[in-house]
């Protein structure tokens, strides 16, 4: 080989090898160390998660493919929060990135939906009991056939509704309790926003239809729609991580839904921040009296007395009659 094509070579082949190590730093970035009982909390606009990030003690943030994550302390439990982008991909690869970072313990997928149960009113929270996909499926001659869709390391079908892990569901119930939502202005005056357990349901269109509305409420008896909270629930349904999609209605999905967004947006997410808020105030509870009943159960001690205790549907409390038993 002459010494010129040798040097060119050459030459060409480290150009291959910075271009490999600039893109290695651009988009694999490594994984950082797990941070200890991390919670992930996704949402589809800036709104959502910067009322959220507003809370934090302790931030850090960095950026993975292109979407920037910021841990931080939220009630004593460290979390990670993330705004994902509107849209079923847009949500998946942020849950994706999510796991793969920076390996969960939980994902809340929280921020604002349409409403589609008529007893509901914006500001309203809806917990998601279960959530599905209502544009995913086959079109026949008999019109439109909802589908399941089929986990790819299984080849296996996915649930038509995915359902809400039942301990965050249980955790989400409790806190809503006893929950002060912040009041929604109306044109007849101050309203008390309500939580309440449902179905929600995702498609890649914004629903302001009220021939589309009544559709989705009469085959999905679903409470709201949304964009993104499917196909959270089926990354993690996948990877078999714990998750609950939350949403606060910030309209009613029908011919002003648009209008009513820019109306009650602002105040639904803040509603949905409360609750979540409450929900991670609530877990760290849990996994504190959890690690004290474990070393207490190690040291042979008895437990000690607590406000509350914990068993499969969540907190209890302790009322002033029981401490005198």
């Amino acid at each position: 080989m002459r010494p010129m094509r040798r040097s060119l070579c050459v030459f060409s082949f480290l150009l291959l090898l910075l271009s490999a190590a600039s893109v290695a730093q651009v988009g694999n970035i490594p994984r950082p160390t797990p941070t200890t009982r991390v919670i992930g909390i996704l949402s589809a606009m800036t709104l959502e998660i910067e009322t959220l990030g507003q809370e934090l003690t302790d931030k850090t943030e960095m950026t993975v493919q292109g979407i920037r994550f910021t841990t931080g302390s939220l009630k004593d439990r460290r979390v990670v929060l993330a705004h994902s982008g509107m849209g079923k991909v847009n949500a998946a690869m942020a849950a994706t990135l999510l796991v793969e970072q920076f390996q969960p313990t939980h994902i809340l997928f929280t921020g604002i939906a349409g409403g589609l149960n008529p007893d509901l009113r914006p500001g309203d929270v809806v917990i998601g009991a279960k959530t599905a996909y209502h544009d995913y499926g086959e079109w026949t001659p008999e019109g439109f056939r909802v589908g399941r869709t089929v986990d790819p390391f299984t080849g296996k079908p996915n649930p038509l509704f995915f359902p809400a892990d039942a301990g965050l569901l249980a955790v989400a119930e409790k806190a809503a309790l006893d929950l002060k939502l912040a009041p929604v202005k109306t044109a007849l005056g101050e309203r008390t926003p309500r939580v309440v357990t449902g179905v929600i349901v995702t498609g890649d269109a914004f629903v302001a239809s009220p021939a589309k509305k009544d559709a989705l409420r009469k085959e999905f008896k679903a409470d709201a729609t949304e964009m993104e909270g499917a196909a959270v629930a089926q990354i993690c349904w996948q990877r078999r991580v714990p998750c609950l999609i939350l949403r606060s209605l910030s309209d009613s999905a029908g011919a002003k839904a648009l209008e009513n967004v820019l109306l009650f947006e602002k105040s639904a997410a803040q509603n949905a921040a409360l609750l979540v808020t409450s929900i991670v105030r609530r877990l760290e509870v849990q996994t504190r009296l959890t690690s004290e009943s474990r070393a207490d159960a190690v040291l042979g001690r008895p437990a000690p007395e607590l406000e509350g205790r914990w068993h499969p549907r969540g907190l209890v409390e302790v009322g002033a009659d029981e401490h005198h038993k």
